[in-house]
C-alpha cells in the first residue's frame, strides 16, 4: 500500500510539473504577445514576477518563520549572490524578450542548446572536462538546432539572439551557482534562493526597466489586469515548487524523461493555442536530431554519476520507494548550510551544473539540489 502510494505521488508530481511548467509558458507569450493580451513588456513581467516571489519567501521566512534563512555574510551575498542574481535576471529578460519576435515552438527547439551553453561555460570556468563523447554528442545537438531553424518559416534573427543569449546566462548562472554557492559550503532550498536571489534580481532589472520600458509606458495606454498578473505570478512560484517536489521524489533518468515529454507537448500545444505558430517537417527533423544529441548527452552523465559512486541500476518503482523512505529519514529537503563541503566540484565534472535538468522558468533551484535526487545516502556528505 505504501509503494502504491509513493508511486502515485511520484507520476502526480511529474504531471503537476509538467502541466504548470508547460501552462507558465504559454501564459507568458500570451500576456506578452501583441496579438492577445499585447503587454509588450517582458521587464515589467518579469519584474512582476520577481517582486512577488520576494514578497511570498519574506512571509515564509521573516513573518511565518516556516523557514530558517541560512547564514548569510555581507561577503558571500556580494561575492555569490549579486552575480548569480544579475545572470538570472538576465535569462529571464532575454528569453521573456524572445517571446515578441518568435513562436513558442521555436523556442522549445532552441533550448534544446540548453546543454551545450552549460557545457562550454563548465569546461570554461574549470568545473568540466572536454570529453570527446560529450563533446560529439554537443556537436550533433547544435547541428539539430541549426537545421530545425533553417526550416523556421517565421524566423526572426532578433527573437533568435535574445533567445539565445538568454540561454547562456541561464547557463553561466548554474556553472556560478556551483562554482561560488557550493564552494561556500551554503545550500539554498527553494524558499531561500527566493528570499535572496529575488529581490537582487529585481533591481538588477529595474535599470534596464527604466530606460527601456518605462518612458513607453508614460506615452501608451498599456492595459493592466490585477489577476491576470497575479495569477501569473502565482503559477510561476508554484512551478518553482513543483520542480524541487520532482526533484526529491523521482530520480535523474524519470525527470530528464519528464522534460522531453514536457518540451514536445508544449510544441504541439502551442501551434494549437497560437495558430501562427506553424512548425515544417525540417523543424521536427532538426528538433528530433537535436533531441537524439540531448538523451545520448545525458544517458552518458546518468552513468558517469553512477560509476563514480558505484550505484547499480535501478527502476523507477525501486527508486521512488528508496528515495521516500531516504526522504523520510534525511533533511535533504531543507538542508542545513554548513553541510553541502565541497559542493559537487569534486566529481569530475560528472555532477556538474551542465547536466540540464533546469527548468528556464523555474532557475531558483541550486546545481547541488539538482543532484540531491540521485544517490542521496552516497552523496549524503556534501549534499550534491
Amino acid at each position: 500500500m505504501m509503494f502504491s502510494k509513493t508511486l502515485f505521488l511520484t507520476y502526480l508530481y511529474l504531471l503537476i510539473y509538467i502541466l504548470l511548467s508547460s501552462g507558465v509558458i504559454l501564459y507568458n507569450k500570451w500576456v506578452l504577445s501583441p496579438k492577445y493580451f499585447n503587454f509588450p513588456l517582458p521587464i515589467t513581467l518579469t519584474m512582476i514576477h520577481m517582486g512577488f516571489s520576494g514578497l511570498v519567501a519574506f512571509c515564509l521566512v521573516r513573518v511565518f518563520k516556516v523557514v530558517a534563512p541560512v547564514k548569510m555574510t555581507f561577503e558571500i551575498y556580494a561575492t555569490c549572490v549579486v552575480p548569480i542574481s544579475a545572470f538570472f535576471a538576465s535569462s529571464l529578460w532575454f528569453g521573456n524578450t524572445a517571446y515578441l519576435h518568435i513562436s513558442v515552438a521555436f523556442i522549445q527547439m532552441l533550448k534544446a542548446l540548453m546543454p551545450v551553453a552549460t557545457f562550454l561555460m563548465a569546461v570554461i570556468c574549470g568545473t568540466d572536462k572536454l570529453r570527446c563523447d560529450v563533446f560529439s554528442n554537443m556537436v550533433l545537438v547544435s547541428v539539430g538546432v541549426v537545421i530545425s531553424s533553417y526550416g523556421e518559416i517565421h524566423f526572426n534573427v532578433v527573437g533568435t539572439v535574445y533567445q539565445v543569449t538568454g540561454i547562456f546566462a541561464e547557463a553561466l548562472r548554474l556553472v556560478l551557482t556551483q562554482v561560488l554557492l557550493q564552494k561556500k559550503g551554503l545550500t539554498l532550498n527553494p524558499v531561500t534562493s527566493l528570499y535572496y536571489i529575488a529581490p537582487c534580481s529585481f533591481v538588477f532589472l529595474f535599470v534596464p526597466w527604466y530606460l527601456l520600458e518605462k518612458p513607453g509606458m508614460e506615452v501608451s495606454q498599456i492595459q493592466f489586469n490585477f489577476w491576470i498578473f497575479f495569477s501569473n505570478a502565482l503559477c510561476a512560484l508554484a512551478l518553482n515548487f513543483s520542480i524541487f517536489l520532482v526533484i526529491g521524489r523521482t530520480g535523474a533518468v524519470t525527470i530528464r524523461v519528464a522534460g522531453v515529454l514536457k518540451d514536445w507537448i508544449l510544441i504541439a500545444l502551442s501551434t494549437v493555442i497560437f495558430p501562427e505558430s506553424t512548425i515544417t517537417g525540417l523543424n521536427i527533423i532538426g528538433y528530433a536530431i537535436a533531441l537524439c544529441g540531448v538523451v545520448m548527452y545525458n544517458y552518458i552523465k546518468v552513468k558517469d554519476i553512477r560509476a563514480s559512486n558505484q550505484l547499480p541500476p535501478e527502476s523507477l518503482p525501486e527508486r521512488a520507494t528508496k528515495e521516500w523512505k531516504l526522504d523520510k529519514k534525511s533533511s535533504d529537503l531543507y538542508p542545513n548550510n554548513g553541510n553541502n563541503g565541497n559542493g559537487g566540484s569534486n566529481n569530475g565534472g560528472t555532477g556538474s551544473a551542465a547536466d540540464p535538468v533546469a527548468d528556464e522558468e523555474t532557475p531558483f533551484i541550486s546545481a547541488s539540489m539538482r543532484l540531491s535526487h540521485l544517490g542521496r545516502g552516497q552523496y549524503s556528505s556534501h549534499n550534491a
